[in-house]
């Protein structure tokens, strides 16, 4: 049976699993969740999902939730198909320069970045008024992370090691919401951090859902 995703096309966390499944070239079939009748509280939802979050899978009867799981999930159950974006345990130094860069993106990186764009950009898509103090204060501390960054990926290609992983493919959904919310932080580091955000961000599959998850797989 296909693989049944449930989310927004245009969520960030959504747009995480669809870069994945693009990476991967994983057949889907998408259930669209509809907000505007809080369909995602609804009971049916919270038996599969039980904070009422998005998105989350079924896979042949087998349910998971929380976008990096279902990553790391996907990307262990196809790891012949596609790039490996998990290194083989059997290489204990490649996995474990991958899980520090997955744990950099959620401490270092997401937990502040994830907050800015709420702050400055969904605020105002659902009509709420921004704080300019708490958004600056956030990309801020943005910056002095990303010159962490800089002096790791001077001595590796990408966040996780010298080969693409899913610890660079979690930066994306919030990485690209930077400018949009009114930053140029991302643009303004220096050249490590300025040459690995460009090809991250130019991957094939992330221009194929950069804009919302395709309703029906384009490839």
């Amino acid at each position: 049976m296909v693989l049944q995703l449930y989310g927004s096309p245009q969520a960030t966390c959504t747009k995480r699993v669809g870069a994945l499944l693009y990476e991967k070239q994983i057949p889907y079939e998408f259930h669209e969740i509809d907000f505007t009748v809080n369909e995602h509280k609804s009971p049916a939802y919270l038996e599969k999902q039980p904070f009422g979050q998005i998105p989350y899978i079924v896979d042949d009867g087998f349910v998971l939730f929380e976008s990096r799981a279902i990553c790391r999930y996907l990307s262990l159950k196809y790891a012949d198909k596609g790039p490996k974006l998990i290194p083989d345990a059997s290489n204990s130094k490649a996995a474990a320069l991958f899980e520090q860069g997955a744990s950099i993106e959620q401490a270092n990186f997401d937990a502040f970045a994830a907050k800015a764009v709420f702050e400055n950009l969904f605020k105002k898509m659902h009509g709420l008024t921004p704080d300019t103090e708490v958004f600056n204060s956030l990309i801020t501390q943005l910056d002095s992370k990303l010159k962490a960054y800089e002096v790791i990926l001077g001595k590796q290609k990408y966040i996780g090691g010298d080969e693409f992983t899913l610890a660079d493919l979690f930066h994306l959904p919030y990485g690209a919401l930077l400018a949009p919310a009114g930053s140029d932080v991302l643009s303004k580091q220096g050249p490590n951090v300025t040459r690995w955000w460009n090809e991250i961000s130019s991957r094939p599959a992330w221009k194929a859902i950069e804009g919302g998850v395709p309703l029906k797989p384009a490839f």
